[in-house]
């Protein structure tokens, strides 16, 4: 073929190309951004909990029907509260952790270093499940043993669905021992020389009471094993 010829049939394709796409992006969906993708996916997964929530009503509706053995009852009752899938309720401790004022701009500091991140709120979780906690939630969501906090830009995302700051974590169990637990805890003292220096903030405080929801998504955990 010759150079002529490749030039016009190059020139074709790119012209039907053109009326092919009318106008538009062939690429667009190139162009979704990573935060338009977590809140749909937070949109399916909040339907999935529903839906969960529903047939899991279901299912204790149709045991009550059947009657169930005591013996058993309490053994599902003890695997329940074990993997947080049954309500709670106590005295606890409660930490609200938030970003630097929009106005704090030291010279010099990363923007990284005035937001709140996966490791601040893991830090509290840690310290928190090392003193005995019993149960505890983030933003209101039951934590479990396989719960993932992941950063996505600006926001914290847990169990699929997207956080802004004020992150609250809340937990029930022996007050003054998580209370001890988040003040001996190195990674905490870190977060809090961020507080100190850039603003960032650290609010903690004790309940009475609080009531904590079951779980409700997938746990997908088919085997474990306690090592001390």
């Amino acid at each position: 073929m010759t150079t002529i010829g490749i030039f016009v049939l190059a020139g074709f394709m790119i012209t039907v190309s053109a009326i092919a796409a009318r106008g538009t992006d062939l690429r667009s969906e190139r162009n979704a951004s990573l935060q338009d993708l977590v809140a749909a996916q937070a949109l399916l997964n909040e339907d999935l909990r529903e839906e969960a929530e529903t047939l899991r009503g279901d299912v204790e509706r149709l045991s009550e029907e059947q009657g169930v053995d005591e013996e058993l009852a309490r053994a599902v009752a003890d695997a329940g509260h074990a993997a947080s899938a049954l309500p709670v309720a106590g005295p606890g401790v409660r930490v609200v952790l938030t970003d630097a004022p929009l106005d704090v701009r030291p010279a010099g500091v990363d923007d990284d270093a005035l937001i709140v991140h996966q490791q601040d709120i893991q830090a509290v979780v840690n310290a928190l499940w090392a003193a005995g906690a019993e149960a505890m939630t983030i933003q209101g969501q039951r934590v479990i043993a396989t719960t993932g906090i992941k950063c996505v830009g600006n926001s914290v995302v847990l169990h699929g669905v997207p956080y802004a700051p004020p992150y609250v974590i809340e937990a029930i169990g022996p007050t003054e021992a998580m209370e001890d637990s988040l003040t001996q805890s190195r990674a905490v003292q870190i977060y809090l020389q961020y507080v100190d220096a850039y603003g960032l903030g650290f609010a903690q405080s004790t309940f009475e009471r609080e009531e904590f929801p079951a779980f409700v998504g997938a746990i997908n955990v088919s085997e474990a094993t306690i090592t001390r």
